[in-house]
């Protein structure tokens, strides 16, 4: 889903890093689904990409489901 909206928003990895005051590669990992974003992180997406809300229910559904 972030991979998705970040080219929507015709951003590179290394721009949308840059605008969530984290690394590309913490980016990376989480366009991956290998790491989970922080609170502070996962607002932000939702403002810079203006993700709906479906979109991040789904999104959180599935981080729960790892957290399990």
């Amino acid at each position: 889903m972030i991979k998705k909206y970040r080219k929507q928003a015709k951003l590179t990895q290394e721009e949308l890093a840059e605008k969530l005051e984290i690394s590309t590669r913490q980016l990376q990992r989480l366009e991956k689904k290998t790491d989970l974003p922080s609170f502070s992180t996962l607002q932000k997406m939702v403002i810079i990409l203006n993700i709906n809300d479906a979109d991040l229910g789904n999104y959180v559904r599935n981080l729960k489901k790892r957290i399990k």
